[in-house]
């Protein structure tokens, strides 16, 4: 019984230490295809100014993906209004044309670094908007429909100093 006791102490305090995330929130995209339109929204609200963040982009795709890369635009608005807007790009195959990101079956999720060490310095509700801005080589026109992206998520992990 003692042995149990102990055991189930070093359990719950193992569990205890391990990091959770401020923020994670996932949205389907309707169909797998990701319209130019769609913008995906999360509303955070932020109680912690002090500590740092790595912030995420998560990205559901599957086979139907069709592209080595993803262009996204995201946008932070601060809650006095000021805004931030950012174009990224991220790999989404190796050399190969192999999908990266993590899963054993045809989704691959990827966890895609948006901001590193990020400190909100506002107390209150941060918006922060995801939309893709993909188009095929040489042409100006975006896509107006991603096929291929199953979810876009978000997450915020607190850094320990």
């Amino acid at each position: 019984m003692r042995k149990l006791l102990i055991l189930l102490f070093v359990v719950f305090g193992l569990y205890s230490c391990i990091e959770k995330d401020a923020y994670n929130q996932y949205y389907s995209i309707e169909n797998n295809v990701w319209k130019a339109n769609n913008v995906v929204e999360f509303n955070i609200e932020i109680t912690d100014t002090v500590f740092q963040n790595n912030i995420f982009i998560n990205i559901r795709n599957n086979k139907d993906y069709a592209f080595n890369n993803l262009f996204l635009i995201s946008q932070i608005e601060f809650p006095d209004g000021y805004r931030v807007v950012d174009t990224l790009e991220y790999e989404m195959t190796d050399r190969l044309g192999n999908f990266l990101g993590s899963g054993y079956t045809d989704i691959k999720e990827n966890k895609l670094f948006y901001k590193e060490k990020a400190r909100f310095n506002q107390y209150g509700n941060y918006l922060i908007k995801v939309e893709q801005a993909m188009r095929k080589n040489g042409n100006i026109q975006g896509l107006d429909s991603l096929k291929g992206i199953t979810d876009v998520g978000l997450s915020i992990e607190p850094l320990k100093e």
